[in-house]
């Protein structure tokens, strides 16, 4: 895809009246700031706290090993309980009061455009660690989740060779559903199959009863959801108790992220596809040690470890890559680290990021739901983030800063 198939976005967000600098002991020698915004609380709890929990662990492990450049780590968080507002008093808090080091966080592409003008007004690097519709080309921000480049490219084929060519999308109404449904409509397309309609949804809708009559009149092969938070879990329940989940099946950029396949029942769940860079059960040495480490910590009974989870274990993993690199915590210099093509071996598999793109290649897999686990059917080995590599160069245009979105 080349640049004409885009428009640049003006996405970015207001980013909230300055807060007054208060009084605060300057930061320990000994000490290097990591900010942290993400939801406890409110609508996007659901995948906040593992998140959060991936972080607290990343840290430890950090200051296990000690720390980085002979100083320990000190993790500051924030609960922005899902609110606007919030996002930009906190990205400010972290940046001008706490004087961290690197922010991470924002969970929704909406929190991030709050938080993203902030970190980059303030010269405070940001890590932005979540799946998410690609396309953010910012040198300050690096994005260490899966793009639809990545999913989106695998999983739609993959489905339409399993059910049919008439697709039916589902996608809640901010920049995510609004851009990744517009791949999922190109991909869809370039597999010689078509769009019945393209439904949005604001985050607090629970009654999906008129769109589930639309979907059963229209007769598609299939759904693909792009619906997030919680409140959007009701369409599932609203489905299976329609008797449609054994009738039309259900591909989805954005389900189980949140624990849907545990909260809900098999008889509501199994069959959807989902699509990501990690799944728990990947069978490998790094992910074996890195889960009993994980359930060391937070208890064995812990429901899932989530790809919004791990891609904060990773994402704060690049970073300290970048600073032992750089032996400095200087933003300029960490950022030319992270250039130069840091990598590590995760629990998801190798991760290295695009200079280019501040985006990550990494693996992708798709896998069926059954019986509340996620079980991986294909992996697709280190795709690259070829969506927002078709328009972003930082390398080219370092002053380039902005999110592009394509075309409808």
């Amino acid at each position: 895809m080349d640049r004409r198939s885009f428009l640049q976005g003006s996405a970015t967000a207001l980013a909230g009246t300055a807060l007054p600098l208060l009084p605060m002991a300057a930061m320990a020698a000994d000490e290097i700031v990591v900010g942290s915004i993400i939801d406890m609380s409110g609508g996007l709890d659901i995948y906040g706290k593992p998140m959060a929990d991936c972080m607290t662990l990343a840290v430890e492990e950090q200051n296990a090993a000690g720390g980085l450049l002979g100083k320990k780590i000190k993790l500051v968080t924030y609960d922005p309980q899902s609110n606007m507002q919030l996002y930009a008093q906190f990205a400010q808090q972290s940046a001008l009061r706490d004087k961290s080091t690197v922010v991470m966080g924002g969970i929704t592409s909406a929190s991030r455009e709050v938080i993203r003008p902030v970190l980059t007004r303030n010269k405070t690097l940001y890590f932005y660690n979540t799946q998410y519709e690609g396309g953010v080309c910012d040198r300050n921000t690096f994005c260490t989740g899966v793009t639809p480049g990545q999913t989106v490219a695998k999983l739609i084929p993959y489905a339409m060779k399993k059910w049919g060519k008439k697709v039916y999308v589902v996608a809640a109404d901010y920049n995510y559903g609004q851009i990744t449904s517009q791949w999922v409509k190109k991909f869809v397309q370039d597999n010689g199959g078509s769009v019945a309609s393209i439904d949005f949804f604001p985050l607090d809708v629970t009654n999906f009863g008129p769109t589930i009559s639309k979907i059963e009149a229209a007769k598609p092969d299939m759904i693909v959801s792009a619906l997030v938070g919680g409140a959007h879990i009701s369409f599932y329940r609203q489905w299976a108790a329609a008797g449609l989940t054994k009738k039309i099946p259900l591909a989805s950029t954005t389900f189980a992220g949140g624990n849907e396949h545990i909260v809900l029942s098999p008889a509501e769940t199994d069959g959807f596809l989902v699509s990501y860079n990690y799944f728990q059960n990947l069978d490998t040495p790094q992910n074996k040690a890195f889960k009993e480490r994980f359930y060391k910590r937070f208890g064995s009974d812990y429901p899932n470890i989530t790809e919004l989870a791990m891609g904060t274990y990773q994402g704060f993993k690049l970073w300290a890559e970048a600073v032992k690199k750089a032996g400095s915590i200087d933003r300029e210099k960490m950022i030319t680290a992270l250039e130069s093509g840091i990598s590590i071996d995760g629990p998801s598999g190798k991760v290295t990021v695009d200079a280019p793109t501040h985006h990550c290649v990494l693996n992708v897999s798709i896998a069926e739901v059954r019986n509340k686990q996620l079980n991986i059917v294909e992996t697709f080995q280190q795709q690259p983030p070829v969506d927002t590599s078709a328009v972003c160069n930082l390398q080219k245009n370092p002053k380039d800063n902005q999110q592009y979105v394509i075309k409808a």
